[in-house]
């Protein structure tokens, strides 16, 4: 009898184990996917949404036998990197995506990212989105083909590669399509979908926002400093196309052997073939081009931000914004004094210096401090002042809302000085993991730090619930409303609380945006003739 019992126990434990299994085994239109669980929440990684071939718009997924094991990040696309990488880790056969649920019989908001790297680099690894999915949303990445290979435009050579120029960003047009034909299976609303990204990140969403076969495949878009101008034009793309294919030597007859240089012969004649055409980009400039998307009034209609986007996201809520220092080179912790301050500022502002100090002052009154030279010094002089030109330009102007942050909570170093709220320092807090950080907080920073996690992936998140972003959770923040030029309100995301603003930094980034983007005005009038 004791004997009999055991059985039916063991029996009966392993039923259950199976039926749990068998919860995580998905049906998709490729085949069957098996998940992990990650700090409580679903997950599959590295789950394939297209096939590629080089220079060519993505196919769809030949499908599996089986049940395919989902349980680790697929491959990055292929790109300049200092160690070496298996073909599990880096391959031109990149393109999956992951996605994170917590009930997949739910209908949830979907949240579709877009990571890091410019057009150039990076992987959806960056940024897991278990925590993010907690949020009461799916939360899907995707890796995809990005410098030379996705962007190399050789539509003057053959109308094999009519395309090629874009192949980058139809990947991600095919991921969205994925998302459409199957996110349903894992607890998400293929009608109710968000696109956001970071950085290179904000500037896809930004550039499927101009892509007619993207239109319908997302319903509501974040742009988290991105919005850094891509200037290419087809004559720009298709004049370094045609001098690639002569640092490889390789005529138009002949151009299928393109298919058969290898990936580091490929990049490093790119990057030859740029400089001796269309110029090579320096760091901190203004601007990209080169290896990056196409305007051919097909695929994409126009470049983003320049200053709006194409009238066919017009219905598509939007939120906007950048973090407080960016990509400026950090002075906190150095000693300057304000006559120091003014003596560098002077190179840039030359005799505006006094007026930006004064604007700067009057923007940020709280930061008038014995920090205010480090704050001059500091503050973003690259994002900001366009996303305020983009914001002018759409904001109560479409169908749609347009709402605008800025992110100021500090990481904070040694001695109890800031260390400035950097270039996607918001990430850890927008994908609520900051307890993979722990180590970079200061104790005395910690509960406000986790306040501002929890506060803003559920601002986050609700706006891919319903286009609003003021938050209906146990946080509560009401009040922050659509902007326009006239309003310019902003919500100000670190304190000791939220903020709004109403165009408090207008004159400030009026004079930034004056001395900081010659350059590009040198751009523009020499492409006007």
């Amino acid at each position: 009898m004791k004997l009999l019992s055991i059985t039916i126990i063991t029996l009966l434990l392993a039923l259950t184990a199976s039926a749990q299994e068998n919860k995580e085994i998905i049906s998709t239109t490729s085949g069957l996917v098996s998940g992990i669980i990650q700090e409580g929440t679903l997950a599959y990684l590295g789950i394939p949404y297209a096939k590629v071939e080089r220079f060519m718009p993505p196919q769809p997924v030949r499908k599996w036998k089986g049940v395919r094991k989902c349980d680790h990040w697929g491959p990055m696309t292929m790109q300049q990197q200092n160690r070496p990488m298996s073909e599990e880790q880096m391959s031109e056969n990149c393109c999956v995506l992951n996605v994170w649920t917590t009930d997949v019989k739910a209908k949830k908001p979907v949240m579709f990212w877009l990571h890091g790297g410019g057009f150039d680099s990076g992987t959806s690894e960056w940024d897991p989105g278990m925590c993010l999915a907690k949020k009461d949303v799916v939360v899907v990445s995707i890796n995809h083909r990005l410098n030379i290979l996705g962007f190399l435009d050789l539509s003057t050579v053959s109308k094999k590669y009519k395309y090629s120029g874009n192949v980058g960003m139809l990947d991600a047009v095919q991921a969205l399509e994925w998302v459409r034909d199957n996110i349903s299976k894992f607890g998400g609303d293929p009608n109710n979908v968000t696109i956001f990204g970071e950085s290179g990140g904000g500037g896809k969403v930004g550039t499927l926002m101009c892509m007619p076969k993207a239109k319908g495949l997302f319903h509501k878009a974040i742009i988290m400093s991105g919005t850094i101008l891509n200037v290419n034009t087809k004559a720009m793309t298709e004049e370094l196309g045609e001098a690639v294919l002569k640092e490889l030597g390789i005529d138009k007859k002949h151009i299928d052997k393109i298919n058969k240089v290898s990936y580091q012969d490929l990049y490093a004649a790119g990057q030859r073939a740029m400089a001796a055409s269309i110029g090579t980009r320096r760091p901190g400039t203004p601007m990209m081009w080169g290896f990056g998307p196409t305007p051919d009034g097909e695929v994409l209609l126009q470049q983003p931000f320049q200053p709006a986007f194409a009238s066919i996201s017009d219905d598509i809520p939007l939120m906007i914004g950048t973090t407080f220092n960016e990509l400026q080179r950090s002075r906190y912790g150095q000693n300057i004094t304000l006559e120091q301050a003014r003596t560098e500022l002077q190179r840039t502002f030359g005799d505006e210096t006094d007026a930006y100090i004064v604007a700067f002052m009057e923007a940020y009154p709280d930061y008038i401090s014995e920090r205010l030279p480090q704050h001059l010094l500091s503050i973003d002089w690259l994002f900001r002042p366009k996303t305020l030109i983009t914001a002018d330009a759409i904001g109560g102007k479409r169908k749609a809302d347009t709402y605008v942050y800025m992110f100021t909570a500090n990481d904070w170093g040694t001695q109890n000085e800031p260390k400035g709220s950097a270039h996607g320092a918001e990430l850890k807090y927008c994908f609520d993991v900051l307890h993979h950080y722990a180590n970079q907080l200061s104790p005395n920073t910690l509960k406000t730090a986790k306040y501002w996690a929890d506060t803003m992936s559920d601002i986050w998140a609700q706006f891919a619930h319903d286009g609003n972003p003021n938050t209906r959770g146990t946080l509560m923040f009401v009040g922050w409303h659509p902007y326009t030029k006239e309003n310019g309100v902003l919500l100000e995301i670190g304190g000791l609380q939220p903020n709004l603003h109403h165009n408090h930094d207008r004159k400030l980034e009026e004079i930034i945006n004056r001395h900081c983007f010659k350059q590009l005005d040198e751009f523009y009038k020499s492409h006007s003739k």
